[in-house]
């Protein structure tokens, strides 16, 4: 058997003295693992990076086998992604979320957000919202998408304060108050149209609103932890969303100040 695709790779294990396993996700066969004759060489260790882009073709006798990988760089953007905080803990923190999803299930909508978060994990600002996003989509294709459309008490789509920890369904302002210490925040910038980009109380508001569903319906009934590589993100975002807050402050006082 054998198949050829865009493969961005996840991670790398030894193998023997000279060879490696790798994990990649496709578009079209989704998570993927295979082995690379020679993948420890000097010439393979730069492409076999996290987060790279490669031709991958994978071959085997049987559909089940591990079977092996031959590679080919696309797009080296590792080095770049170890330059910032965000995009070194992005990488890991977002192949642990896609090991959450069954192996050789195709997935094409994460693959391709994966790609282009990859392409903005250097840019902190837009790294945080960017994987909360992910998040999201990875709750949904595993059966436990939110519903943030409308308002589950009144069916409104007006003035969405509120997720209710229950049925992971928004809930208007009005509705919501009376409740509101039960109540998990719904950041603006998550509610459908929003226009406004996340600032730090609602990015740690959404950080909060994903992984209390990713506990209950993911973590919790598996027995594992959340990887650690997203506590890490989530402090290297919410650092960056503070020092660029800083910025627009000290370049446009008047604004900020909202005169």
């Amino acid at each position: 058997m054998q198949w050829q695709d865009h493969a961005i790779i996840l991670g790398v294990k030894r193998h023997g003295e000279t060879s490696v396993v790798v994990e990649v996700m496709t578009r079209s066969r989704g998570r993927h693992m295979g082995m690379v004759r020679g993948g420890r060489s000097r010439s393979m260790q730069p492409v076999l990076q996290a987060g790279n882009l490669v031709e991958a073709t994978w071959r085997a006798r049987l559909h089940e086998h591990l079977g092996e990988f031959r590679m080919e760089p696309v797009t080296l953007r590792a080095a770049r992604l170890m330059e910032t905080a965000t995009a070194v803990y992005g990488v890991q923190a977002m192949a642990a979320l896609l090991r959450l999803l069954p192996e050789r299930d195709p997935h094409p909508h994460l693959y391709d957000a994966l790609d282009v978060i990859l392409e903005n994990l250097q840019n902190p600002a837009d790294a945080g919202e960017l994987f909360v996003r992910f998040e999201l989509a990875v709750l949904n294709d595993l059966g436990f998408g939110l519903d943030l459309t409308e308002c589950a008490a009144t069916g409104g789509r007006e003035d969405l304060a509120f997720v209710s920890p229950k049925s992971g369904r928004a809930v208007c302002r009005a509705a919501g108050l009376p409740w509101a210490d039960k109540m998990l925040a719904l950041p603006s910038f998550l509610t459908t149209g929003a226009v406004v980009a996340a600032d730090g109380d609602s990015l740690s508001a959404a950080f909060r609103l994903t992984g209390f569903f990713l506990h209950r319906h993911v973590y919790e009934p598996r027995g594992i932890q959340i990887a650690a590589a997203r506590e890490g993100f989530i402090q290297a975002a919410l650092k960056a969303v503070a020092v660029t807050s800083r910025g627009n402050e000290a370049l446009f006082p008047d604004r900020v100040a909202g005169r």
